[in-house]
Parts: structure tokens; C-alpha cells; sequence
């Protein structure tokens, strides 16, 4: 199967997947209100969140994150490479979003 077939399928089911979790109500999702990487004097979000990710999809991409973001935080230490330090921190920028975005999403149902 060629690559470009696996990624069609591949979005294909994911779609089907987040149709089926739309007509669920009981799904948390993404708030879709955090945002990251401040830019520009005075700073503007680059970057926001967006709504209506289920939050499970969300935890995994978090964990995955983390992960990546210890890697490189690890590797950057043992070699001096700041570069990867940078990358491990805007990794962490965009986990913490994640998480804050999920804790809002959470605290909307109370």
C-alpha cells in the first residue's frame, strides 16, 4: 500500500472516529481557548488550542509531548546544544497549553 493511500485511511478513519464522538454528548472536548508562543512587542499568541478535541486524544498527545520534550531536554544537557534545549521548551509550551486547555474544558462541566 503506498503511503499516501495509508494517510487517506488513516484520516479517513479519524474522521469517521470524531463524527461518531460529535453525536456523543457525553465526550469532553478541547475548550479551544489556551493559547502560546507570544510574539511581536506587545506580545500576541501565535498559537491557540483548538476546540473540540476529544480530551483522551488530547492526554495522548500530551504524553507523547512529554516524552519528546525529555528526550531532548536530556540530550541538550549531555551535549550543550542549546537548540535542543530551545526545542524542549517550546515542546513544553505547547504541553502546558494542552493541559491547561483540558483543565478548562474539565472545569466547565462544574
Amino acid at each position: 500500500m503506498r503511503w499516501w493511500s495509508m494517510c487517506t485511511l488513516d484520516f479517513m478513519a479519524n474522521r469517521l472516529r470524531g463524527d461518531e464522538m460529535a453525536d456523543d454528548p457525553k465526550v469532553l472536548t478541547t475548550a479551544g481557548v489556551e493559547t502560546f508562543l507570544d510574539v511581536g512587542n506587545p506580545p500576541i499568541d501565535l498559537l491557540r488550542v483548538q476546540p473540540g478535541i476529544p480530551i483522551e486524544d488530547a492526554y495522548e498527545q500530551v504524553s507523547i509531548l512529554l516524552g519528546y520534550i525529555k528526550h531532548l531536554v536530556r540530550e541538550g544537557d549531555m551535549e550543550d546544544d542549546h537548540k535542543l534545549l530551545g526545542a524542549a521548551d517550546y515542546l513544553s509550551a505547547l504541553a502546558k497549553a494542552l493541559m491547561n486547555d483540558i483543565e478548562m474544558a474539565r472545569n466547565r462541566l462544574h
